[in-house]
């Protein structure tokens, strides 16, 4: 078979992207210290992933800030977090900045980024990450799976961004997959599974966004307690929820999963209304579920 010069050439492109790709793995085990301190124990760093170090906060907590040292990711980037919460630990993990999926490379699979954390008996962990921003032409891939020990709680929320507005960039990737499922004692308590082609799929239809443009999934859960608690936290959020929701610019909505928790979703037509409503809710429920204050992340650069 005669080779094309063509061919030859996009060979040679092929291997040196895949020379060029990433596959990063950050493992972080929080641990609880004999005097009630939550403590960074141990932790394994691929770059582009780095911690440099967790920081104590005032109720004893442990904060620690994911920097992603590439500025963004890549079609064929595979990226694993794995967070492993210890029997009476607590810990707040934050981004130091947005997760920019930038336009895939030509050959290459979709960017992957793949969430697992475990959270032990009487441990909680408080995810607050930074929004995720597909650039034009990206395609990203998210799994997330939180297993849920007795008493373990999780408060876990992923911002999804249409792109850089600015840039006219509106809605203009290719494809965004977003898949979470969260455990309690074994058992399923939620599935989600989020797909967003705009190309094939009209992102303004009824059915998906409508007339907005940003979106926010924030899970709140803590094993054990019994559905009469849910529906009065349910009724007590959702009080917080509707003074935030101004139709024709934000709307949120909360319920009860089937177990162990809730969830509250946003739409907004503006990124500056998502974050201090998630803020708010944030509040409510750290107060309602342990009595005590959320503590928002101090951001390191």
């Amino acid at each position: 078979m005669i080779t094309t010069a063509r061919e030859v050439r996009q060979g040679i492109e092929l291997e040196a992207a895949a020379r060029n790709h990433v596959r990063s793995t950050m493992r972080l085990d929080f641990a609880r210290d004999s005097g009630g301190h939550t403590l960074l124990r141990e932790s394994f760093q691929e770059p582009p992933l780095k911690v440099v170090r967790a920081f104590a906060l005032d109720d004893g907590s442990a904060l620690a800030h994911l920097h992603n040292v590439s500025g963004g990711l890549l079609g064929g980037d595979h990226l694993s977090l794995q967070i492993n919460v210890e029997a009476g630990a607590s810990a707040q993990i934050t981004t130091t900045g947005a997760t920019r999926i930038y336009h895939a490379r030509r050959g290459f699979s979709a960017t992957t980024q793949c969430n697992d954390a475990i959270v032990g008996e009487g441990a909680l962990l408080e995810y607050l990450p930074d929004a995720i921003i597909p650039f034009a032409g990206a395609d990203f891939f998210q799994r997330t799976t939180i297993d849920l020990s007795e008493d373990a709680g999780a408060i876990w929320w992923e911002i999804l961004a249409p792109g850089r507005e600015a840039s006219g960039e509106r809605f203009a990737y290719e494809r965004v997959v977003m898949r979470a499922r969260v455990n309690a004692l074994g058992h399923r308590i939620a599935c989600e599974n989020i797909c967003m082609q705009p190309g094939k799929h009209d992102v303004a239809s009824l059915a998906r966004f409508g007339s907005y443009s940003y979106s926010a999934t924030f899970y709140i859960c803590r094993v054990g307690m019994d559905a009469s608690y849910w529906r009065t936290a349910e009724d007590h959020l959702r009080e917080a929820t509707s003074s935030l929701t101004r139709p024709g610019q934000t709307l949120w909505g909360i319920s009860t999963l089937v177990a162990h928790g809730l969830v509250v979703r946003c739409l907004a037509r503006s990124g500056r209304d998502v974050l201090p409503g998630l803020q708010a809710v944030w509040r409510q429920a750290k107060m309602h579920l342990y009595n005590r204050e959320a503590i928002p992340p101090r951001k390191v650069n």
